[in-house]
């Protein structure tokens, strides 16, 4: 009987659901072994479940493809929350101190539990990810065994409507005969599985270009600065042409993707494609490409951050695969960017997975892997029955023949800040309220 541990994820895109398998052996290795996708384009907008009992249906044939393809029943899954209306809302503390005592953890963390409480009207807050914090006006990463006589802590609040959590809720409770183990909030996981600590400590700028959002996320010391979500995306990008040239979405789907350089209209090859030419069809696009970019670059004034303050901007998504934008957005912006890999822990053996506009499910389900523990398992398979308890053989999937195969990376040691965010993490995992609650 075999001893790995299944890990299943979904991740709710802006316009489309991704569901992945995967598996962790017992030294810790995880490796993908399955992605499926539906598209849901009229039933999720803008990362947000509208019709509740068609995307029910579309993840019930995800998961039936995942449990026919190791003939298999999930019995539990994490999912991804992003969407429209998710963005950070700054959240903060001032208290006294007897400047005779030393600080204690117990007194940072009653004081971060306090900031996490205030609330932000007609939003709901789904995490909560400390940021900065003061002794005596003085930043600080070590409070504990300091003395001072006050102290001001920082959170960023990471909230969204209630439609977007309610609706998954609703979704994942209409009898899948699985549970969800746990919500992870997509932009924060894939920053923490794919930038480096040194670009979240000299300060960095992820960028996510959807189909129908682009969500920006910025980190500088080490800590999340800014998180908000753009209604802009890579289909604002295809309706242009598809209303500046009358006709119908895919037609203009398809043009955009075979023009070979849709940024400079002066110079892209000359076809056309059912009545459309490459030069109209790259005009729409460059326009459309700049009011992104502009709208991406006043970010950094909306989270009082300057140019000098960002070394490097990092673009994933599927929008973030369209010839010339890396060079455009560093010509518009004047700061280095990069397109984002997937996390490199992760064993990966197809390389059709290897794409930008899978590195958000492709960090969740590293980071699933990394929370799954000993005896745990998403998946039951036919044949083997639970993993739990038993003294099964070890099976594992081979890596590709000129690969080695990947070490899980060990635990960095953990700051006060990364401790404080487990705890909340925890504190944030508490049953879901009932829907009459929003009523």
């Amino acid at each position: 009987m075999e001893h790995n541990q299944y890990i299943v994820v979904l991740e709710i895109g802006s316009s489309k659901i991704v569901g992945a398998l995967a598996t962790k052996t017992p030294s810790g290795v995880v490796t993908l072994s399955r992605l499926v996708e539906e598209k849901m384009t009229n039933c999720v907008r803008y990362g947000t479940v509208l019709n509740v009992e068609n995307v029910k249906s579309g993840i019930m044939r995800i998961l039936k493809d995942i449990e026919d393809s190791v003939d298999g029943r999930v019995t539990q899954l994490y999912v991804g929350i992003g969407g429209r209306s998710l963005h950070s809302e700054v959240s903060e503390v001032n208290r006294s101190l007897d400047s005779t005592k030393a600080i204690t953890s117990e007194v940072i963390e009653n004081i971060i539990r306090d900031a996490s409480r205030n609330t932000v009207k007609n939003y709901e807050t789904i995490d909560v990810v400390p940021r900065t914090i003061y002794v005596d006006k003085n930043e600080t990463t070590t409070p504990v065994g300091q003395f001072g006589s006050s102290i001001k802590i920082k959170v960023n609040l990471i909230v969204a409507k209630p439609v977007v959590k309610m609706n998954l809720t609703r979704v994942m409770s209409l009898n899948f005969g699985t549970s969800v183990k746990r919500y992870f909030v997509t932009p924060l996981v894939t920053s923490e599985e794919i930038l480096s600590d040194s670009e979240r400590s000299l300060g960095c700028m992820l960028v996510d270009i959807g189909a129908e959002t682009s969500t920006v996320a910025i980190y500088k010391d080490n800590a999340l600065i800014y998180l908000a979500t753009l209604p802009l995306g890579g289909r604002n990008i295809t309706r242009d042409i598809m209303n500046g040239c009358s006709v119908l979405e895919e037609t203009a789907e398809r043009v955009k993707q075979n023009i070979s350089n849709p940024l400079d209209p002066k110079h892209v090859d000359s076809f056309v494609i059912e009545g459309v030419t490459s030069s109209e069809a790259a005009s729409y696009i460059s326009a459309r490409t700049d009011e992104i970019i502009a709208n991406i670059d006043k970010q950094l004034d909306y989270a009082s951050v300057t140019k000098d303050d960002i070394r490097s901007i990092v673009l994933i998504g599927g929008g973030s695969q369209l010839q010339g934008l890396a060079q455009r957005m560093e010509e518009k912006s004047q700061v280095k960017v990069t397109i984002g890999q997937p996390p490199k822990s992760l064993n990966i053996l197809d390389m059709r997975y290897k794409k930008p506009e899978y590195v958000n499910v492709l960090s969740l389900v590293l980071k699933a892997g990394e929370e799954l523990q000993p005896g745990e398992t998403c998946l039951i398979r036919n044949d083997y029955g639970p993993i739990m308890g038993g003294k099964e053989e070890e099976t594992e999937i081979p890596t590709p023949d000129n690969d080695e195969p990947k070490k899980p990376q060990k635990p960095g040691k953990k700051g006060f800040i990364d401790r404080m965010r487990i705890k909340l993490e925890g504190w944030m995992s508490d049953p879901e309220p009932d829907d009459d609650n929003y009523n």
